[in-house]
């Protein structure tokens, strides 16, 4: 027996638990999209997988549907692997261990994957009912979404009907998502030739930020510990000159870095002052975001005399004005919709190696112009300081559309089931709707998705009722599509 048996909607957590069966952390998706392939194959649907993975499966209107335009069901086959310290599980080998507490369902010591397991489940559970009432489908699973959105990017669209998509890769109940941010991912690398110099090793360690995700969290003022770094290169270059060894903050460009270290080398007699200058940092910064971030903490260590090969001179001097000069976090809200973010930058990642310093920027904006802008702005900052610039996973944004048929009528039968109107919000985050609004122009487009909760951490969640719910409102929704949309 299953861990999810008895659960209900029983065939939505029958593949759920299939799913988390398999590895399918991002660049590790064969498994999952061959498994979908069968299933599709088993069901005897039309479907294709491409050099990305991603799988396109087409099923007809359901007998006695009527006239309809065709309707596309999307979401991403991909998951961020995460584990608790000493947890022994291997995520790219072995399964997700499921459990279920008080109506979640969640993962012993590691991220379960409902982000967005969950909308494949949904979708393979549609494809194999046949007695459920449906327009023309569509059913698309992307890959590498939460790591640049490659396999929506890669998305051969030309055989593609749908006139409205309804994505399946949110994660609050009861709010229709209309709109994204576009972004990409600048990564500026300044050349580092080193030297070696005898002198006092100091150890900075910045930690205990609270962090987040830097789409959804960027408005609330998080501090950031890369910039952090930062401020303090800069605080102790005016009191005495230092070396730099080496430095590493954050592992993703568009989450908002918690921890950052860095060894530096100075003289045996500055060593009071930089301690002094350290501890005078940590309070300022500690009064600054007392309330945001309460548990930051700022140290320096003595790690005595030695040698060592370091950074110096105008090349350091440049890598602290790239890191004290450069814009981060909000740079304007938007004008359309109250209190949401239109702009912003996150210095996400800092790592130096043997030969350069490498400084990695997630960008986002929903206004193409200004998206642009402070990619331009960043790339000529770091010329200026003799860096060389790259640009990623470059995706566009989805823009606001007031007349979406396919949103009231999800609005409308929402209202029907629930009681009460959903919120119709749109997103600083990215989606891939931006994407594939931009290959099928004129695509109607609405995310909705169930309840889950921490996601992309071991404390992820999976309200089992939020599911039941969405997966009903999704039957109503094939069920009224035809006459609403057609």
């Amino acid at each position: 027996m299953g861990v999810l048996e008895g659960l209900k909607p029983e065939r939505v957590f029958y593949y759920f638990e299939k799913i988390c069966g398999i590895p399918h952390g991002s660049y590790n998706v064969q498994g999952i999209s061959d498994y979908i392939v069968d299933v599709a194959r088993s069901l005897d649907l039309e479907v294709r997988q491409d050099e990305t993975l991603n799988v396109v499966i087409k099923k007809p209107a359901s007998e006695g549907y009527g006239p309809s335009p065709v309707l596309m069901l999307q979401g991403h086959m991909d998951m961020v692997c995460v584990k608790d310290p000493g947890t022994d599980i291997d995520l790219e080998k072995e399964a997700i261990r499921l459990m279920v507490e008080d109506g979640f369902i969640h993962a012993d010591h590691t991220s379960l994957g409902g982000d967005d397991g969950i909308a494949v489940a949904m979708g393979l559970a549609l494809l194999e009912d046949d007695t459920i009432a449906h327009p023309p489908l569509e059913v698309v699973f992307t890959t590498q979404e939460e790591v640049g959105m490659d396999g929506a990017l890669a998305l051969d669209t030309s055989d593609l009907k749908a006139s409205a998509l309804l994505n399946l890769d949110s994660e609050a109940e009861g709010i229709l998502t209309v709109g994204c941010a576009g972004g990409a991912a600048l990564t500026c690398t300044i050349p580092a030739e080193r030297e070696s110099e005898q002198g006092r090793k100091l150890f900075l360690d910045i930690s205990g930020l609270t962090g987040g995700h830097s789409g959804s969290e960027i408005d609330k003022e998080r501090a950031n510990a890369n910039v952090l770094l930062g401020r303090l290169l800069f605080e102790l270059e005016r009191i005495l000159p230092f070396a730099l060894i080496d430095m590493a903050g954050g592992e993703k460009d568009n989450a908002i870095a918690d921890g950052c270290k860095a060894q530096l080398l100075i003289r045996p007699e500055d060593l009071t002052a930089a301690m002094d200058c350290v501890s005078a940092f940590e309070k300022t910064i500690q009064n600054e975001y007392r309330v945001q971030d309460p548990g930051i903490r700022i140290k320096a260590e003595d790690l005595g005399e030695a040698a060592c090969p370091v950074i110096k001179g105008k090349t350091l001097e440049n890598i602290i004005s790239l890191l004290f000069e450069a814009p981060y976090g909000v740079q304007a809200m938007s004008m359309d919709m109250k209190g949401l973010v239109e702009t912003s930058l996150n210095l996400g990642i800092l790592k130096s190696s043997e030969k350069s310093v490498c400084l990695t920027w997630s960008v986002r904006s929903c206004v193409a112009s200004r998206k642009k802008l402070l990619l331009d702005r960043l790339t000529h900052l770091a010329k200026r300081l003799g860096g060389t610039v790259t640009i990623a996973g470059d995706y566009p944004e989805w823009p606001y559309n007031p007349d979406s048929r396919l949103c009231a009528l999800i609005a409308d039968l929402y209202e029907k089931q629930n009681g009460k109107k959903p919120a119709v919000e749109t997103i600083h985050a990215g989606l891939e709707c931006g994407i594939l609004g931009k290959k099928m122009p004129g695509l109607d487009m609405v995310s909705i998705g169930p309840d889950i909760l921490d996601i992309h951490t071991t404390k992820e969640s999976l309200d089992t009722a939020s599911v039941a719910r969405t997966y009903e409102l999704v039957l109503h929704v094939l069920k009224e599509f035809g006459k609403y949309c057609g």
